[in-house]
């Protein structure tokens, strides 16, 4: 059996490997048959035959530079196609970028004015045509004027008070907060980036670089809102190594901010001739000179005093307070002018006005008992021109400081009394008495109307006139303007409309609505209080 088995494997080994070889000689066979007929000239690459592999090798390079040349056209559609996508995405990011800085500028329409339609545009500028920016608007009366709110970075001086309203707040109203930021980036752009008709100087700094401001630069601001128009911004900017100030006027036609003009002001030769009507009360021209000394004399000096004192009682006190100032400050630019006569607001006012013989100032009518700041003068010189501005400052009237300050035993020092509460004072918007104007537009317009006798009166008469002319007057509350508290004394000879507002003064300005409210029901806090006591006294003791 062993033996049977192995040749049985031999064979099978012998068969296996007969196949094999078989099949071996098939596929040569195979290959042989589809083998490519050659002509028996045409020699191998190269081998002998050099003509004929020489056009091989042009006929391969031939193939292989079209096979390049089709793929660098190729490569060239596709890097075309890709500069036109890139400048595409350029376009649209600079698009973008000018929808930023419309937002953030508020400045759109100098970016985009193309593709603003004409039509809107030209009613856009219509608006401020016809709001009262760039000429005054006659009006009948103090009633239609619209008056501005004044604004610093950090806080807004609003006029219209009511029981709830602040004199002075810090915005907590997003958008009003986002309304001011926005404006005051958008004068920055328009001084940092002027226009070739922008009124203004070129500054550079030390190293001969361009001088940017910024927010830091921003020194007030004011603005008011036409229903009907828009709202109207001007802005005031100074860099602390610079004497001149930057002044941009902006307005929003309820649509994006339009720059109105931009213009540099220099207000360093402006002088101001305060002019001050006196009769008697030496006392409070002593603390007037004391804050006159401070601000006009040590910080401003660029200030003319003239006096025009009624009577003869105090004259020679109110002569010893000037020399006595003249002497220790060095100070010899004012003028007394003595007129024995009754005292007559509008006519020491016509008459310190008449009196300068030096040409063109600016000058500001005041008040004995008025206290202000070097900031405030320069207010003065910014919101008044010649020919063109009124400056109608409103002022915050101080309340009586025996009843602010009636939990204490003595008020405070005058300084600390200058705050901006609804317990410490209010604006006083029925008062036209301050103001700063031109002696040519004073004198043009006809002055005060010197037939109005006794208290009150004549400054409304001269705000009217300046109301139906074609000056722009401006009228906001300043915080550098305080009128500090005296007593009141309405005499019987006025008028019954002169009395009525005399009353109407006294009683607003001796304390605030709270405080009023305490001293009328104070019987019934008294009562209260008693009964309040007696019930503690009479509770038995635990």
């Amino acid at each position: 059996m062993p033996r049977r088995g192995l040749m049985l494997q031999a064979r099978t080994r012998w068969l296996l490997l007969g196949l094999a070889l078989l099949c071996i000689l098939i596929l040569f066979m195979y290959l042989l048959e589809c083998a490519p007929q050659t002509d028996g000239n045409v020699s191998l690459p190269g081998i002998i035959g050099e003509n004929y592999g020489k056009e091989y090798y042009q006929a391969l390079l031939q193939e292989q530079e079209e096979h390049y040349q089709t793929r660098a056209t190729s490569l060239k559609r596709q890097i075309a196609q890709l500069k036109q996508e890139l400048q595409e995405m350029s376009e649209k990011m600079r698009s973008l970028q000018e929808k930023k800085n419309t937002r953030a500028n508020g400045m759109g329409y100098q970016g985009t004015k193309e593709q603003i339609p004409s039509d809107l545009l030209e009613f856009l500028h219509s608006q401020i045509d016809k709001a009262e920016v760039g000429v005054g608007a006659k009006l009948p009366s103090e009633y239609g004027v619209i008056p501005f709110e004044s604004f610093t970075l950090m806080k807004v001086f609003q006029l219209e008070m009511g029981l709830t309203r602040h004199p002075e707040e810090k915005p907590v109203r997003k958008d009003k907060r986002d309304e001011l930021v926005e404006v005051i980036e958008a004068g920055l752009e328009v001084i940092n980036n002027p226009d070739e008709e922008d009124d203004q100087e070129e500054d550079d700094g030390p190293v001969g670089e361009k001088q940017l401001f910024n927010e830091n630069d921003f020194v007030e601001g004011y603005y008011r809102t036409e229903r009907d128009k828009g709202t109207q911004y001007e802005l005031f900017f100074k860099k602390a190594d610079l004497m001149e100030y930057r002044h941009v006027t902006l307005f929003r036609p309820f649509g994006p901010l339009m720059k109105v003009k931009s213009e540099t002001i220099d207000i360093t030769k402006s002088v101001i001739n305060i002019i001050v009507p006196l009769a008697g009360r030496t006392e409070a021209f002593a603390q007037f000179m004391q804050n006159f000394r401070d601000v006009c004399i040590l910080q401003d000096k660029r200030i003319h005093l003239t006096v025009v004192y009624f009577g003869e009682e105090g004259l020679s006190k109110v002569k010893i307070i000037l020399e006595s100032v003249s002497r220790e400050a060095n100070f010899h630019n004012y003028t007394l002018i003595s007129l024995n006569e009754e005292f007559n607001r509008g006519r020491g006012l016509d008459v310190g006005a008449r009196a300068w013989d030096k040409g063109e100032v600016l000058m500001f009518f005041c008040d004995v008992d008025i206290y202000f700041s070097a900031e405030f003068l320069n207010s003065c010189r910014l919101n008044a021109e010649p020919g063109k501005k009124v400056f109608y400052p409103v002022v915050f009237s101080l309340y009586n400081p025996a009843i602010v300050y009636a939990n204490q035993d003595v008020p405070p020092p005058i300084d600390q009394q200058l705050v901006h509460k609804k317990d410490s004072g209010f604006w006083r918007d029925f008062g036209f008495g301050m103001t700063c104007q031109y002696r040519t537009d004073f004198l043009t317009i006809g002055g005060f109307d010197l037939e109005v006798k006794g208290w009150g009166g004549e400054d409304v008469h001269l705000y009217r006139k300046y109301l139906r002319g074609n000056l722009i007057v401006i009228r906001t509350p300043v915080p550098g303007l305080f009128h500090l508290w005296h007593e009141k004394h309405c005499a019987d000879e006025l008028t019954p409309e002169q009395y009525r507002m005399c009353i109407q003064s006294k009683a607003m300005n001796e304390a605030s609505h709270s405080h009023l409210g305490m001293l009328v029901f104070r019987e019934e806090i008294e009562t209260h209080l008693h009964k309040q006591a007696y019930r503690t006294d009479s509770e038995p003791a635990g």
